[in-house]
């Protein structure tokens, strides 16, 4: 029986996908290295970083060991060129993925849209207005979202279509949320601003500035967070009280870890890649675009 046309150009994209993973070396740009190299990835030997880290850090993954030279954000040239060079050696072949800090969503993005690199944001915070226009007005493939777990994306996704469908249905309900991670993460929780906005569109008068965010030991042993996953961590609940309290609602995700997040990753560059083989006309998506594909594992 003959394979599906865009089986077969998956099968072909996926067999030279290059990922440039920017963020190393953190301990995020890690984990989603290691699920790129067992999805069947290659790992570039050179990637964009934050100011004054290393010159370059060991990723390994089973028998795989890659060194990877890192070039900072105080040398933009060398980042720039780092971009142009890859770019020539693997054209659409090369995806890269940011993992850095919110400081350098925009900053990367540029430098992406410029060179005409595809690429997979994870990195929250920064003007994500900003983001989306040059990755737009560019032409480049990208997915941009600020969380990769699959679950807790559908859960999202959940969320939005319930305001849509239920405009109201918390008017005059009290919200409360609450979200722990590691203390490297600076800002608040993209998925947590997300469901916000749900919330909002349901009725519910809460404003993002309102998320309580933990980010010291004392105060994650307290919400439940397992002392070894202190480093990496993400639990989030949603409190919905109504105006008399007699009623209350609670939605809750907790994750102990990294590895679903690097999993979903390996996902989005497996779809993102794809797209820019098959040249199709959108050339933006979000991780809910994913989940709906059917392309997430």
């Amino acid at each position: 029986q003959a394979e599906p046309p865009e089986e077969a150009v998956l099968r072909f994209t996926m067999a030279g996908t290059v990922v440039m993973m920017c963020g190393l070396p953190g301990a995020m740009g890690h984990e989603v290295s290691q699920a790129c190299i067992r999805r069947g990835f290659t790992l570039a030997p050179v990637a964009l970083t934050g100011a004054g880290m290393p010159p370059n850090c060991e990723v390994v993954e089973g028998s795989t060991k890659v060194t990877v030279k890192l070039v900072g954000s105080d040398t933009r040239d060398a980042q720039r060129q780092a971009l142009q060079d890859l770019k020539k050696a693997h054209g659409d072949k090369l995806v890269a993925i940011d993992f850095t800090h919110p400081t350098a969503v925009n900053p990367n993005a540029e430098l992406y849209a410029e060179v005409g690199v595809t690429f997979v944001m994870g990195t929250t915070g920064g003007d994500r207005d900003a983001l989306m226009k040059v990755t737009q007005d560019s032409g480049v493939y990208a997915v941009i979202a600020p969380n990769m777990g699959k679950q807790i994306v559908a859960l999202q996704a959940t969320m939005e279509r319930m305001a849509n469908d239920f405009p109201g249905a918390f008017s005059g309900y009290k919200l409360e949320v609450t979200e722990s991670h590691q203390k490297t993460k600076a800002d608040t929780s993209g998925t947590a601003k997300a469901l916000v906005k749900s919330f909002q569109g349901m009725g519910v008068d809460y404003g993002v500035d309102q998320i309580k965010m933990l980010r010291d030991d004392a105060s994650q042993k307290a919400f439940g967070v397992p002392e070894e996953y202190s480093q990496g961590h993400a639990f989030h609940t949603y409190t919905l009280t109504s105006s008399d309290g007699s009623v209350q609602f609670q939605f809750q995700h907790n994750v102990c870890g990294r590895r679903t997040y690097g999993e979903g990753v390996a996902d989005a560059v497996e779809f993102i890649a794809a797209k820019c083989a098959q040249k199709g006309a959108k050339k933006v998506f979000n991780m809910i675009d994913i989940l709906e594909a059917g392309k997430m594992k």
